[in-house]
C-alpha cells in the first residue's frame, strides 16, 4: 500500500523595514528552513510569498509592525488568503542575551506565530482605514490651530500697549476674527506694525485650518454614519469619537473575541495584581490611549446630560468612591456597550 505524505506545514516570520523585509521560514517543530531578504514593493511582496510557499503549505505569517513598515506586505498576504498575525517586538532581555539582527528577529517572529502567542493583524483595507487617515489629518490640523492660537496670545502678552488693550478681553474665535481684519500696511517700520503683521498671519492661518478641519470632519461624519450607524446612535458618541473607536477595533473587529478583550485593548480593564494573601487589581496604563481618551469623553458627556449616569455617580460617591474611580468604572461599562455596537458582521 502506498503512503501519501502530507505537505510540510510552513510558518513564516518577517522583520520589516523601510527598504527591505527580512523573512524566515520554519517548520511545525520550529526548525529554520531558510531566511532571505526582499524589497518593499509589490514585486518584492510577490517574491516573498512565493519563496515561503516553495517550502511547503504556508499556514500563517507573523509580521513585526503590521501597522507601520509591514502594512503593505500584510495587505498583500491577506489578499492572497494567507493568515497574517501581528507579532510584537522581541523581548529586550532576550535580545540582550542573544544579540540582535534582522535575521534573528524574523526567526523569532516565525516562532511566535507558530506558538500561537500572536493575534490576527488589522486588515487596514476598508472604510475604517479611510477613517484613520482622515483622523490623522484632522488631529494634525487641530494641533496646528491650537499652537497658532497660543502664539497669538503670547504675542499680545508682551506686545505694544495699543494692541494689548485692544484685544485684552477677546478670546478664541473673536480674537481670530478681529486679528484677521488688521491692516498693518505694506511696510514694516516699527514693533507695532510688525506685531500686527504677525497677528494677522496667525489669524488667517487659523481660519484656513478651521475650514480644513470642517471639511475633514464632514468626511469622517459620513464614513462613520455609513460604517457604524448603531455606534453613532449612542449618547455622547460623535463622529470623532466613533472614528477613534472604530480605528481601535479595525476593519476586522471579529479578531476581538469578547468585550473584555476590547476593554483591555482600550486600557480600561483592571489588571490582576494579586500575590500571596493579597488579592487586588491595578490600573491598566497600556492599551490604545486614543480610545481610552474617547471613552473618557463619552463618560464626561453622560455625567453631564444622562440621568442614569448621574444617578450611578451619586450612588457610587456615597459609597466612598472618588470621581476618578467612578469614571474608571464608567469607562469599563461604556467599552462593553461600544463593543456590542461595533459592526461585527
Amino acid at each position: 500500500m502506498t503512503t501519501l505524505e502530507s505537505p510540510r506545514r510552513v510558518i513564516g516570520g518577517v522583520d520589516t523595514h523601510g527598504d527591505v523585509h527580512v523573512a524566515a521560514a520554519v517548520d511545525e517543530a520550529g526548525g529554520v528552513l531558510g531566511t532571505a531578504a526582499f524589497a518593499t514593493h509589490a514585486s518584492g511582496y510577490r517574491d516573498l510569498h512565493a519563496w515561503l510557499c516553495a517550502f511547503g503549505q504556508l499556514e500563517r505569517v507573523g509580521i513585526e509592525g503590521t501597522g507601520a513598515y509591514g502594512a503593505g506586505l500584510a495587505r498583500h498576504l491577506a489578499h492572497a488568503g494567507v493568515a497574517v498575525l501581528d507579532v510584537e517586538r522581541p523581548n529586550r532581555q532576550v535580545r540582550r542575551r542573544q544579540g540582535k539582527s534582522d535575521t534573528l528577529d524574523a526567526i523569532v517572529a516565525a516562532r511566535t506565530a507558530l506558538s500561537g502567542a500572536a493575534g490576527p493583524a488589522k486588515a487596514r483595507a476598508g472604510v475604517v482605514e479611510s477613517i484613520r487617515v482622515l483622523l490623522v489629518a484632522h488631529r494634525s490640523a487641530t494641533q496646528a490651530r491650537n499652537k497658532a492660537l497660543v502664539q497669538m496670545r503670547q504675542l499680545l502678552y508682551c506686545g505694544p500697549d495699543e494692541l494689548r488693550e485692544r484685544f485684552a478681553h477677546q478670546r478664541g474665535s473673536a480674537l481670530v476674527t478681529d486679528a484677521a481684519r488688521l491692516r498693518p500696511g505694506p511696510h514694516v517700520r516699527d514693533v507695532t506694525t510688525a506685531t500686527k503683521c504677525a497677528l494677522k498671519s496667525l489669524a488667517m492661518r487659523i481660519e484656513r485650518l478651521d475650514a480644513e478641519r470642517g471639511d475633514l470632519l464632514g468626511a469622517i461624519d459620513v464614513l462613520t454614519q455609513g460604517a457604524a450607524p448603531a455606534l453613532r446612535s449612542l449618547r455622547g458618541v460623535g463622529p470623532l469619537i466613533a472614528g477613534t473607536l472604530l480605528v481601535t477595533a479595525g476593519d476586522n473587529p471579529e479578531r476581538l473575541k469578547s468585550e473584555a478583550a476590547f476593554a483591555h485593548l482600550c486600557g480600561v480593564a483592571p489588571l490582576e495584581a494579586s500575590s500571596g494573601k493579597v488579592s487586588r487589581h491595578r490600573l491598566d496604563r497600556g492599551g490604545d490611549r486614543q480610545a481610552n481618551s474617547a471613552l473618557w469623553r463619552v463618560v464626561l458627556v453622560r455625567m453631564t446630560c444622562d440621568q442614569r449616569t448621574r444617578d450611578y455617580v451619586e450612588r457610587r460617591t456615597k459609597e466612598g468612591r472618588s470621581t476618578r474611580e467612578v469614571m474608571r468604572c464608567l469607562k469599563r461599562y461604556v467599552a462593553r456597550e461600544v463593543y456590542h455596537h461595533l459592526p461585527h458582521d
